[in-house]
């Protein structure tokens, strides 16, 4: 019988423990169940944030890439822009057709004859002025002797 009342308070005893657990391993779930109702707010806000800052730092990436494939773009077709340009002037070049400079360099020639052309004009009217005065000058004196009776 003392085998079995031993037994018996071995069993008691297990059995208290095991409650007892029991207990507190409910009693931890409570506790964080409750922590997590009480700073899942807080968690949240948290990933929210730590959201916004990575869109911001992927959409200053995409925009420096975007940048930089939109400068890219930008030199190629300058590129491509220039070289047409050059094919096309040398084409009308070979046809004979001058070229903006050539027709430039003409019109500049051009004005500085004229200039020439209007300066040589004034020194040149300034004498025939000068002599047609005189003549006149003359003329006039001839008028005014009266003529002699033969």
């Amino acid at each position: 019988m003392a085998k079995t009342l031993k037994k018996a308070s071995e069993e008691k005893q297990y059995a208290h423990v095991i409650l007892e657990s029991a207990n507190q391993i409910w009693l931890a779930g409570l506790g964080a169940f409750a922590k997590a109702q009480g700073e899942g707010a807080k968690i949240f806000d948290n990933l929210v944030e730590t959201g916004k800052q990575v869109e911001e730092k992927s959409r200053k990436s995409a925009e420096e890439k975007v940048m930089a494939v939109s400068s890219k773009a930008t030199e190629t077709w300058d590129k491509l822009e220039q070289v047409f340009q050059d094919r096309v002037a040398r084409a009308l070049n070979a046809l004979g057709v001058p070229s903006n400079k050539d027709l430039a360099d003409l019109n500049k020639r051009i004005d500085e004859l004229n200039k020439s052309v209007n300066e040589l004009l004034k020194k040149q009217s300034k004498p025939v002025a000068a002599a047609a005065k005189e003549d006149a000058r003359a003329e006039a004196k001839v008028e005014a002797k009266p003529a002699k009776a033969e």
